[in-house]
């Protein structure tokens, strides 16, 4: 099976199209944010990057600097679950399309994201090397202060992946519904 490619900013009917078992690979901007990063936007609600449309990454890259700027050395997922309690008012906020991490997100979480139109795109743990090696330029870093994990990363990406659909905006989940896919 032939991963859909997403280019962002992505529709709401075209996240709607997407089902669980999907295959996907990203190609355009992708905004890497973790705990600290939500905390933040949530409680002063000023963005530094437009979000609206976007898919956000649930990682802390490793990354060093050269001397032409940022390079990311490795940008595995972080267990999304960490941001449970305020997952659904991050995305209602920046109106964010998709997000991408492991381990999938709580059930009452995965049914508030069906309902905003987000879907939530799984990425193996372990793979930090091959998702680097799919960032072609770093766009932007943002909140430093938070530490280089978590700050906001603007990724260019080009065949980013291949992600799972884990849970799409039906509310199926494979995490949940794990005889189908036994």
């Amino acid at each position: 099976m032939k991963p859909t490619r997403l280019t962002p900013p992505l529709s709401e009917p075209d996240i709607r199209k997407l089902r669980t078992g999907d295959l996907v690979s990203i190609t355009g901007k992708i905004v890497t944010a973790r705990d600290k990063a939500y905390t933040r936007a949530i409680s002063d609600a000023k963005l530094p990057v437009k979000l609206q449309g976007g898919i956000v990454y649930h990682c802390g890259p490793l990354a060093k600097r050269t001397p032409s700027g940022w390079k990311v050395v490795s940008a595995g997922p972080t267990t999304s679950a960490r941001m449970d309690q305020i997952q659904a008012k991050f995305v209602k906020l920046t109106g964010v399309r998709a997000l991408i991490g492991k381990g999938g997100v709580g059930e009452k979480v995965a049914g508030q994201l069906a309902r905003l139109g987000c879907v939530y795109l799984a990425f193996p743990g372990g793979t930090g090397a091959l998702a680097a090696k799919s960032v072609a330029k770093i766009e932007g870093v943002f909140w430093r202060d938070l530490g280089i994990p978590e700050a906001l990363w603007v990724l260019r990406v080009r065949d980013f992946g291949p992600l799972v659909v884990a849970i799409d905006t039906r509310g199926d989940n494979i995490y949940l519904d794990q005889k189908r896919w036994n």
